[in-house]
């Protein structure tokens, strides 16, 4: 039988969500829960990866069990007894027939959080820049990355996809006001996100792309230069990859 989970995770303690042979990640957290609980060796599929450090909340995954067939309510409770305390299961589905987390996937939505000025109640979760951004700027330059297209200049050096296309359907830049300081009234400076949304993402795909903005924010690039790297399909022409902490997979379409 297959089961679908839903988890959120907090990033800093992984090296990502895939196993990896030197550092701990969420699927090797989740695995190893399961097949502790289910007395097999359960083997875990997610919906993507996520780089070191990076944090999803309502993230899929799904996993077959041969010969049990454990009370899903149950499971998610006692999954949530022993698993670390940076993952957190809001639901065990069963009998999802041949769902498939990853490739059943239809979209994918991440958001990334930069605030300007010292914040002690958002440093882990956000990118402190001190330098002004010219948000109308990098919304004009977001547009240009919306269709698809080949998007391999944002592609980290050495993936193995077997393709670089992409379609883009959301790509902007808002300002918003954290909880913290809507509620309690916190003296702090402004506070940006980046939503953007995909069919697929390449790896360090979202973060570079990010980098490449904060570029023409500051003034470093004109708009005109996305165009540029864009066609370049080379990752050296774009900007650098930001940090993974401010980095959230907020949502996925199936």
């Amino acid at each position: 039988m297959r089961y679908k989970v839903k988890i959120s995770y907090d990033g800093s303690a992984f090296c990502g969500w895939q196993i990896q042979n030197d550092a701990p990640s969420v699927q090797e957290s989740l695995q190893k829960a399961l097949s502790t609980l289910l007395g097999e060796t359960i083997a875990v599929t997610g919906a993507g990866r996520t780089d070191t450090g990076v944090n999803a909340i309502g993230y899929y995954a799904h996993f077959d069990t041969a010969e049990t067939r454990p009370d899903a309510r149950e499971l998610c409770y006692k999954l949530n007894a022993i698993l670390p305390a940076g993952i957190v299961v809001h639901e065990v589905v069963s009998d999802v027939g041949e769902f498939h987390s990853r490739f059943d996937a239809k979209a994918r939505t991440y958001m990334y959080f930069i605030h300007h000025g010292k914040d002690p109640f958002i440093a882990n979760r956000s990118w402190r820049l001190d330098w002004p951004l010219d948000i109308e700027a990098m919304n004009k330059a977001a547009s240009m990355l919306l269709g698809t297209k080949d998007f391999s200049c944002f592609e980290k050096t050495g993936g193995n996809n077997k393709t670089s296309i992409c379609t883009i359907s959301k790509a902007e830049w808002r300002t918003y006001t954290p909880d913290h300081v809507a509620l309690m009234g916190f003296p702090a400076g402004e506070y940006l996100v980046f939503t953007i949304t995909a069919d697929r993402f390449l790896r360090n795909m979202v973060r570079a792309i990010v980098g490449t903005l904060v570029d023409i924010g500051r003034g470093k690039k004109p708009v005109e230069w996305m165009s540029e790297v864009l066609a370049s399909k080379d990752r050296r022409a774009a900007g650098e990859s930001v940090p993974g902490h401010a980095l959230f997979l907020t949502h996925i379409d199936y």
